[in-house]
C-alpha cells in the first residue's frame, strides 16, 4: 500500500477566483511547484480532489475543467510534481444544470472521491494527508479514514465553527506543509 498527499484545488494549488473553469483564470500558488515535487520526492502518491459546482452550475462545462486540468498539469511537469490521479465532483443538489443535480456520495464533505482513490490506487490512508483550505475537505478526508488533516489558506477565522471538533494543523500554503516533513 502507498501513502499519498490529497489536494483540493481552488485555494490551495491555485488562486481561488471563485468557478476557475478557463485557463485565463488559472494561477498557480507560489510555491506549489515546489511543493508537489518534494512530496513526490518523499515518496508520496498525489491526488487531486475538488468540487466543482460550477459545472452544475452551468457556469462551465467538464470539457473546460479537463482543459484547466490538463493546462495545469502541464504546468506541473516541468519539475515533475504532477498529479497521480485527479478525482472531481460536478454535482450539486440544487443544480441548475438538471443532469448534475444530485445529492451523491463524492461532493465533500462525502468522502467518495477519496474511497475511489483509495481503492483504484491501493492507499494507506492512515499514513496519507489531505491538504485542504475549507473544513468541508478535511471532513470528507476523515470520513476515509485519514488521520493527517491540514488546512492552508486565509480560510481560519470563517472556518473556525466547522473546524472545532477536528484535529488538524495549520500552514501558510502547501509549499510550508512540504517544508515541514
Amino acid at each position: 500500500m502507498q501513502k499519498a498527499v490529497f489536494c483540493d484545488r481552488d485555494g490551495v494549488i491555485n488562486v481561488d477566483h471563485g468557478y476557475v473553469g478557463k485557463i485565463e483564470d488559472f494561477q498557480l500558488i507560489d510555491g506549489v511547484i515546489e511543493a508537489l515535487a518534494s512530496l513526490r520526492r518523499k515518496g508520496f502518491i498525489l491526488v487531486l480532489v475538488t468540487n466543482q459546482s460550477g459545472i452544475a452550475r452551468g457556469m462551465y462545462t467538464e470539457d473546460d475543467f479537463w482543459k484547466v486540468t490538463e493546462y495545469m498539469q502541464d504546468l506541473l511537469s516541468y519539475d515533475l510534481a504532477l498529479f497521480d490521479a485527479v478525482y472531481f465532483c460536478p454535482h450539486l443538489k440544487d443544480a441548475t444544470v438538471e443532469a448534475y443535480r444530485m445529492d451523491c456520495e463524492c461532493r465533500k464533505p462525502k468522502s467518495g472521491m477519496f474511497l475511489s482513490a483509495k481503492e483504484d490506487l491501493d492507499l494507506d490512508m492512515s499514513k496519507s494527508y489531505m491538504v485542504g483550505d475549507k473544513a468541508s475537505d478535511l471532513i470528507a478526508a476523515l470520513g476515509a479514514k485519514v488521520q493527517n488533516l491540514i488546512l492552508v489558506g486565509d480560510h481560519l477565522a470563517q472556518e473556525k465553527e466547522a473546524l472545532k471538533d477536528l484535529n488538524y494543523t495549520y500552514f501558510k500554503d502547501l509549499k510550508a506543509f512540504a517544508d515541514s516533513l
